[in-house]
């Protein structure tokens, strides 16, 4: 490694520490920002994916798992969403009999750990994206960027957007998605134990194994495919070497080819052929259990989708794209749930919104220049891994090869954010470099980010605890979605009645309002009686 590489990583503001130290913190910091959420509510999407599901139940059949939905619908029905996701309902199974009912603490705890343990995994993750692979003479492999991987790591443990996943407990198909799309990349890596790929060096059984690692993630939600491409980036620009810059300039300038035979010779074209092959396999079993139908869903859960205009549907598009970027730069006004109107739709090229999506693409522009015409081979083997762990994992949501059934879901982001935390950490490695001499100011600057982050992340979990308080947190951020004021009112009658009945189990006036709320529920309102009375215990 270079010298400049070196001091790079130098100027990291981390503590040096040892590499078990380093877990630790970083497991303490995903515990510290999310522990209180462990004894909160089955709350939103839990009454359907938990409470209502039959497939959690000891007397159905476990094989029911493999044939319905992750809502434990039937696949075959024309109202299922087809998120088929068998794994993650199992663990919902597991919590159900071990907790010997639908007791919401053994949920969340696997939740918290989960995420806990996916965040002590990142360091790894990110030591190979930012350092490279090195392996000692005992065939263990080395951390050539301790202290970037490990600040990287911590960034990713208290991002508040990881709430939802985390907070949530139907959040847990990412966070499984999330361990596996680590294992498979981790396990993809270990085929070139040499650290090198030349003279066809690598192992041909552990791309398989990465390969099933990859349809165990898919099994836990659908997204875990796209570390297939994660793991064709890292091949193309880590262990074949390639500089897209320079292979550009000479395509483009000086009208020469790329050396494919000198590829061939390092196994990159087999390796390709097997990813290639892998991923359309998992495809198809994948379009062949969903029914080879898209799920149906409405302009209420997508608008933009149903824009007769396609240049006002891009831009609609690309408008979601910025709101997502902002909830990763600034996870302040955070939602569960985003449909019925909380983002109108831009229908002229007069609305000031169009200027995010100048920004957003600026600043991806610009990224992307520092990553290809750079000459510190650090700098953009970095920011390029960044980009690609960023856009990556994102493409299923994109709305680009189908209708997504969400204008904008947090939940999505988990992944994507270790791109985000892989930039922002070069970020302050390189400010530390310019500004040697405002150390202390910008020592204030990360101390008080990652205070922020936590403090928010806590904050978040705690409204997560209840179906009220989420609701009630909806309302200052969605203020256009009358749903949630409607919502909200219910709620606020229904906990009257629920106090009022503990107080005096025989109250008959008590009773006889909540009868009364029920019907109005019933022909007014999106909450069913039966939802209401599962959720409150009406007898």
């Amino acid at each position: 490694m270079v010298q400049s590489e070196l001091n790079w990583d130098h100027h990291i503001p981390f503590p040096k520490l040892t590499h078990s130290h380093s877990r630790v913190l970083i497991c303490l910091a995903a515990l510290l920002c999310f522990m209180n959420s462990y004894d909160g509510e089955f709350v939103f999407d839990d009454s359907e994916a938990i409470i209502n599901n039959k497939d959690l139940k000891p007397e159905t059949a476990l094989s029911n798992i493999w044939r319905n939905d992750f809502w434990g619908s039937n696949l075959s029905s024309n109202t299922s969403h087809k998120s088929y996701r068998p794994l993650t309902v199992l663990t919902f199974r597991l919590n159900y009999l071990l907790a010997g009912g639908l007791h919401p603490v053994g949920f969340h705890v696997l939740n918290i750990a989960l995420h806990s343990a996916i965040s002590v995994l990142m360091i790894d993750v990110f030591a190979i994206l930012i350092g490279g692979l090195a392996y000692d003479g005992k065939g263990k492999r080395l951390n050539q960027a301790p202290k970037a991987s490990s600040l990287a790591a911590l960034f990713f443990a208290v991002h508040p957007v990881h709430t939802e996943s985390v907070a949530g407990i139907v959040g847990r198909a990412d966070l499984l998605c999330a361990l596996f799309f680590q294992l498979s990349f981790l396990t993809y890596c270990r085929a070139f134990q040499g650290g090198d790929a030349k003279d066809d060096k690598y192992s041909t059984a552990w791309i398989v194994a990465s390969l099933i690692l990859c349809a165990v993630a898919m099994l836990c939600k659908e997204q875990g495919i796209t570390v297939l491409g994660v793991n064709a980036a890292f091949d193309i620009l880590m262990i074949c070497n390639v500089n897209v810059y320079e292979l550009s300039q000479r395509v483009l300038f000086r009208a020469k080819t790329v050396d494919v035979n000198e590829l061939f010779k390092r196994g990159f074209l087999t390796r390709m052929a097997l990813l290639t092959f892998g991923g359309a396999l998992l495809v198809y079993a994948r379009w062949r259990i969903m029914g080879t139908g898209p799920p149906a869903f409405t302009e209420v859960d997508n608008p933009a989708s149903f824009a007769e205009n396609v240049f006002l549907r891009t831009v609609n598009y690309n408008y979601y794209y910025s709101l997502n970027a902002w909830l990763l730069l600034c996870p302040w006004w955070l939602c569960f749930d985003w449909s019925m109107g909380c983002v109108p739709l831009i229908k002229s090229v007069g609305d000031w919104r169009i200027i995010s999506l100048l920004l957003l693409w600026s600043g991806l522009f610009g990224l992307i220049c520092q990553a290809l015409c750079s000459q510190d081979s650090y700098k953009r083997r970095t920011l390029t891994f960044g980009l690609v762990m960023l856009v990556i994992p994102f493409l299923p949501a994109s709305n680009l090869f189908f209708r997504v059934g969400f204008v904008i879901a947090e939940r999505v982001l988990y992944l994507s954010t270790a791109g985000y935390c892989l930039i922002l950490t070069y970020g302050v490695g390189l400010s530390y470099c310019l500004w040697r001499k405002h150390k202390k100011l910008l020592h204030t600057a990360l101390l008080g980010l990652l205070c922020l982050n936590v403090a928010r992340s806590a904050f978040r979990s705690q409204q997560w605890r209840s179906e009220q308080s989420l609701f009630t947190s909806a309302l200052s951020v969605c203020p256009l979605n009358a749903k949630y004021a409607d919502l909200n009112r219910h709620l606020d009658a229904l906990n009257a009645w629920k106090n009022a009945t503990m107080l005096k189990p025989d109250h008959s006036l008590a009773w006889n309002n909540m009868v009364i709320l029920l019907d109005n529920t019933e022909r007014g309102s999106d909450i069913s009686p039966p939802e209401l009375q599962l959720k409150y215990q009406v007898k």
